[in-house]
């Protein structure tokens, strides 16, 4: 079965990047459009899929990963506003049969992504 899934890793203190908010959106008509919220869990993954089977359907998505708050709830010092507040990672869906893994690694000043599997 064909599924969305994400991962984020906190490269500033070497590991699972756990209860960060993540929200998913799809581009309709040119319209960013709200499809979920969730949070990571301890392994900085989500507990189930973004998305899966028949709700995988080509077409444009958004992530958008709160890096800001993430770090502030762990009394990391970022500047006001922080450098990194929201990171969007927008990407497409070409074959609504497979799998699509976009991983983030992420610290206060940098961050990384890539079409995983």
């Amino acid at each position: 079965m064909a599924r969305l899934s994400t991962h984020v890793l906190d490269t500033a203190r070497g590991q699972a990047a756990a209860n960060m908010r993540v929200e998913l959106y799809r581009f309709e008509s040119g319209e960013r459009v709200h499809c979920l919220t969730m949070r990571t869990n301890a392994d900085g993954r989500t507990d189930s899929p973004l998305l899966s089977g028949d709700r995988i359907a080509t077409g444009h998505y958004e992530i958008a990963f709160a890096a800001g708050d993430y770090f502030r709830a762990l009394g990391v010092p970022v500047t006001d506003p922080p450098f990194l507040d929201e990171i969007v990672v927008r990407f497409g869906i070409a074959d609504s049969t497979a799998n699509y893994h976009v991983p983030l690694l992420v610290s206060p000043y940098g961050y990384s992504t890539y079409k995983g599997t």
